[in-house]
């Protein structure tokens, strides 16, 4: 299924409808490959539609997150991030916690390690969120020359 239909049939099984402004939003979303916050989402999504409201974005960010068209990424950093989730394999971040830059990585030594936790401890895996914290290159540089 497309991104539209997976969002239409999350709508219709709630008693709601696609609306064009919603339809504005996940346009917006899905043309921005990047991890981006509410605020970004709506400059996007008003560049579509002047007329888009920021209510209209919340809410619909919202439902992209619970329809499994979006996850909230890097979440500890400030605002609020989303990615893509639909059709996306899963990946780990690293963030720079002087400039915010996120690097997306997958390593299979750290997923067959997460695996083993899990067994370890009896857990049955749903799922997880990694981010590795630190000083990009460039931030390192900075700091180094200071």
């Amino acid at each position: 299924m497309s991104e539209r239909e997976v969002l239409e049939v999350y709508l219709r099984e709630r008693g709601q409808k696609m609306t064009s402004p919603r339809e504005t939003v996940l346009d917006a979303f899905l043309k921005l490959e990047r991890h981006v916050t509410a605020e970004e989402l709506l400059a996007a999504a008003r560049r579509i539609d002047p007329g888009i409201g920021q209510a209209t974005v919340f809410r619909t960010i919202k439902l992209l997150a619970e329809a499994g068209l979006a996850r909230e990424a890097c979440p500890d950093d400030g605002a609020r991030r989303f990615e893509h989730a639909y059709r996306h394999e899963h990946h780990d971040h690293l963030v720079c916690v002087e400039c915010g830059a996120v690097v997306e990585f997958k390593d299979e030594a750290i997923e067959r390690a997460q695996q083993a936790v899990y067994r370890r401890h009896g857990y049955a895996p749903s799922g997880h969120r990694m981010e590795l914290l630190g000083l990009c290159p460039d931030c390192a540089k900075a700091s180094k020359r200071k």
